[in-house]
């Protein structure tokens, strides 16, 4: 099954569809449990992983939200 993922071209082998949790896992997706997916343009629920099918041709992205930082910038920074 061929796919974009997060912006390039990428295979998964002996697969016709999985479900997102299987793709996780397949594509060896580090920190799984922190990752948010984009399926075509829709960020999915983490509770709708194992429901939703991935197919042939379908763009995914796999998100991280980082918090933390410093909310003040040095003076003249924008």
């Amino acid at each position: 099954m061929n796919l974009t993922v997060n912006g390039k071209p990428s295979t998964v082998d002996g697969k016709e569809s999985v479900n997102v949790t299987e793709l996780l896992v397949e594509l060896k997706v580090p920190q799984a449990e922190y990752v948010t997916v984009e399926l075509n343009g829709e960020v999915l629920e983490r509770e709708a992983f194992d429901a939703t099918v991935v197919r042939e041709g379908d763009a995914v992205e796999f998100l991280y939200f980082m918090g933390g930082g410093n909310s003040t910038f040095p003076k003249g920074a924008k």
